[in-house]
């Protein structure tokens, strides 16, 4: 990241004191530099970047250390603990899996294995009722993209296999998820791309103003292909660098275009889904249908699992034992899944995200519209949201500024992940949904406040 890190010397700062928010120490913990150390000699340097904080429980919407600091926490573990952090429901349902015990299956059945993938297929669009269950998003978005492949090439031929993703799209950091990526930084390695994989300009509206259907035909034209050569289009419901949304009008000229050229619509939900948005998917803003949708993080608010959930004719193309995973259905993570779908449904926590937008939403519009020549766009829904930093009289990130807010936010207890996508310059928002409407206000004030003093004014 240009310019700017998170510095690892302890600064003095204000103490805090709230109902959501404690700092007693200065930041980062002068006491947890040897664990920064040690984890320096034996990670790879990938493995940094994150506020340099050290978790050592979390509960609700709160991330404690073990040196008397406690956080707001606006990460949700990047869109994860969509039903806040160690939920004693899902603590219970390990237990009774540890208990059994029960640890691993491979792909031998397990009851809550069959239960987890009914409660998906039934949370999906009438027809999209078989459930693949993996470990990661990644592993979902490959699986996706192998799917609406197959289909194409053994339903018309050898020639309908080109998979068609956009620019600044992030689907994953395994290889053929890579490949559907936007982000050509990320590609470097891979050195001879594989044929097939196109992008094509995502309608952001901020760094590219057209938002028109045409301009996808276009840009699919110029690669080279028509419809007659698409086996799949895959896009995330919003995309994560921002959170960017797709156009309304936008998305449903896309599933008519699929629908009527028999092209496979891949939604990636990995980290829009579950309730985030105000709707249980975000693709049902746009009133879509897709094939095939990707969903992980939010899932189980808690352990690793991700899912395929689609067509019958699409997921049933491998045969027995030919699309499978070895973790495929773990019973620990398919427990939390179970408890936290369960909870996310009897609390009603996607109407909440919709009600905490108008409170979410009007807010950043209002920083945005304050800060103006520092701020380029405020996008939001539900309770996802960012800022996307600029440099004066331009739409060029400003990564130094975004970074300065996020540390600045740390120090005063008010916890996000490191500024993501648009060349760093993006300051995302992301609590649990189980957030109380005072906590969210709280850390609005935290934020401008920050806001005004990295910026002035």
């Amino acid at each position: 990241m240009a310019g700017h890190k998170y510095t690892l010397t302890p600064v003095d700062v204000p103490k805090v004191d709230t109902k959501y928010r404690r700092i007693v120490t200065r930041i980062p913990v002068p006491e947890s530099l040897p664990l920064f150390e040690k984890l320096s000699k034996w990670e790879p340097v990938s493995m940094q970047g994150q506020p340099p904080i050290v978790w050592d429980r979390a509960v609700d919407c709160q991330v404690f250390d073990r040196w008397g600091n406690m956080w707001l926490d606006w990460s949700s573990c990047v869109l994860v603990s969509n039903i806040g952090h160690g939920r004693p429901e899902i603590c219970d349902a390990l237990r009774r899996a540890l208990d059994k015990p029960l640890l691993a299956t491979y792909v031998f059945p397990h009851e809550a294995r069959a239960e987890l993938c009914e409660m998906l297929a039934k949370l999906a669009p009438p027809g999209r009722d078989k459930v693949f269950l993996l470990s990661t998003g990644s592993e979902a978005t490959e699986n996706a993209i192998k799917l609406a492949r197959t289909y194409g090439v053994r339903k018309h031929g050898r020639h309908k296999f080109v998979i068609v993703s956009f620019s600044g799209a992030f689907h994953g950091r395994t290889f053929g998820a890579q490949m559907a990526g936007g982000m050509d930084a990320l590609k470097d390695w891979i050195v001879h791309p594989a044929p097939g994989f196109v992008q094509v300009p995502f309608p952001d509206g901020f760094r590219n103003e057209d938002t028109s259907f045409a301009l996808f035909l276009k840009s699919l034209q110029r690669h080279g292909f028509g419809p007659e050569d698409v086996a799949g289009v895959i896009t995330e419901s919003y995309q994560g660098i921002g959170p960017n949304f797709l156009p309304d009008h936008y998305a449903r000229e896309l599933g008519a275009w699929c629908k009527k050229n028999d092209v496979v619509l891949i939604m990636d939900e990995v980290q829009a889904g579950f309730g985030r948005t105000g709707k249980m998917f975000c693709y049902e803003h746009y009133d879509l249908t897709p094939d095939l949708i990707c969903c992980g993080k939010g899932i189980s608010s808690s352990l690793p699992i991700s899912a395929v959930i689609g067509r019958d004719d699409i997921m049933n193309l491998y045969a027995p034992g030919s699309m499978t995973s070895t973790h495929s259905a773990s019973p620990l993570p398919v427990a939390a899944a179970v408890e936290n779908l369960k909870i996310l449904l009897r609390e009603n926590l996607t109407q909440r995200a919709a009600d905490l937008d108008k409170v979410l939403g009007p807010a950043l519009d209002r920083i945005q519209k304050k800060y103006s020549a520092n701020i380029g766009a405020a996008m939001h829904r539900g309770l996802v949201g960012g800022l996307l930093m600029v440099k004066p009289g331009t739409k060029d990130p400003d990564p130094d500024k975004a970074l300065a807010i996020n540390e600045k936010c740390l120090q005063k207890g008010l916890l996000m992940f490191a500024p993501v996508g648009f060349g760093g310059g993006c300051i995302k928002i992301a609590p649990p949904l189980t957030i109380p409407e005072d906590a969210l206000k709280d850390g609005l004030s935290v934020l401008e406040e920050s806001c005004a003093e990295v910026l002035g004014g």
